[in-house]
């Protein structure tokens, strides 16, 4: 995952994996039941909006193939422009039976909303295609159960790009989505991978994670940690304020949190969001941490001519016995602590060099 600075102007919405699964789902049936190509059609997303979605479809008497492009808007979603789709026929139960298709994931641990074994096509969109395809069957009298194996074009390798298989989703990707609707740029999909990882890391028996701000940080941790499994590393992107309070709420006993400077410096003085749309650090508020240690003046004014905090390391040694940062990683400390009081704390900084202290 990386997070990627976000364009000017007005942004386009687009359509989640779970809408374009539905819109296929329903558009094969009704070539299924039709014998006709079906070159449109129309679903109800979650929040009663209908869409209109373009597909192509094929079929036989015995079943039905739609596939549709998905277009994420002005999302950097790695599933833009990927193409999903759905093979139907029919079962002689009354059932709407999931099968995985090439492309889409299979869960392999415990702790996600569906169960080990099974396609990873979650309950949003489960539902969304139960309903459409009863909607047709309802219309068409049909006393039957429908099967939908749903694939994803190149599914595996746009999976490599997702953290997926750290939460024991492999083999594809997952079929995802409350709304429907993809909102570019949206925090919403990268706090949903933040406690989905944990919920997972709890389910198979974590007691201990770290959390860090990305791939960098997280290599530099993990050969710390060695002891600790894949899923026991979360990375929190900005979002340390969402992070912590999916810890406060979870049976976890003890976090270390790695943390670049930067970033530090802005949890330091209370920012929990460290996107830099949202807060900025305050040089005013870390040249006064400064003074608190006992440096002198002509050493800590410097501070206040720093273009980037990272670049504190020009003026303070960077050691674990150094004062400075010592209070950096103490206010640190506090902030998190004072959400996640019955938890074992850890705070790490780590600067541009990939040291630790």
């Amino acid at each position: 995952m990386s997070l990627q600075p976000i364009p000017a102007g007005p942004l386009r919405t687009g359509y989640t994996t779970g809408a374009c699964a539905t819109a296929c789902a329903k558009a094969a049936l009704l070539a299924l039941i039709q014998q006709k190509d079906i070159n449109e059609i129309e679903i109800t997303l979650p929040l009663g909006e209908k869409v209109i979605f373009h597909v192509k479809s094929s079929f036989t008497t015995d079943n039905a193939t739609c596939t549709t492009i998905k277009d994420a808007g002005d999302d950097p979603d790695v599933t833009h422009g990927a193409t999903i789709g759905c093979v139907v026929s029919f079962n002689t139960s009354s059932d709407v039976r999931f099968i995985r298709g090439k492309g889409v994931g299979l869960v392999t641990l415990p702790g996600l909303a569906i169960g080990v074994g099974e396609p990873a096509i979650n309950p949003v969109p489960r539902k969304m295609m139960t309903d459409a395809i009863h909607f047709l069957t309802h219309q068409y009298k049909i006393d039957k159960g429908v099967n939908v194996e749903v694939f994803v074009v190149n599914g595996e390798e746009i999976a490599k790009k997702t953290l997926n298989s750290r939460i024991g989703i492999v083999g594809g990707i997952s079929i995802l989505g409350t709304t429907g609707i993809v909102k570019p740029f949206s925090a919403s999909a990268y706090i949903a991978s933040i406690t989905q990882g944990i919920d997972v890391a709890i389910a198979n028996g974590c007691r201990e994670i770290v959390i860090n701000s990305g791939g960098r940080s997280e290599n530099i941790l993990r050969k710390r940690f060695s002891h600790l499994p894949e899923f026991a590393f979360i990375q929190y992107g900005n979002w340390i304020g969402e992070t912590l309070d999916k810890i406060k709420a979870s049976s976890l006993q003890k976090v270390t949190m790695g943390i670049m400077l930067g970033k530090a410096a802005k949890l330091a003085q209370g920012e929990l969001d460290t996107h830099s749309g949202k807060s900025s650090w305050d040089k005013q508020f870390i040249y006064n941490l400064a003074k608190e240690c006992g440096y002198s003046d002509e050493q800590c004014s410097p501070i206040l001519d720093l273009n980037m905090a990272r670049r504190l390391t020009e003026i303070f040694p960077f050691t674990a016995e150094e004062p400075f940062f010592k209070k950096l990683a103490d206010s640190c400390y506090d902030v998190c602590h004072a959400i996640i009081p019955d938890v074992t704390l850890q705070i790490l900084l780590i600067d541009a060099n990939d040291t630790i202290i």
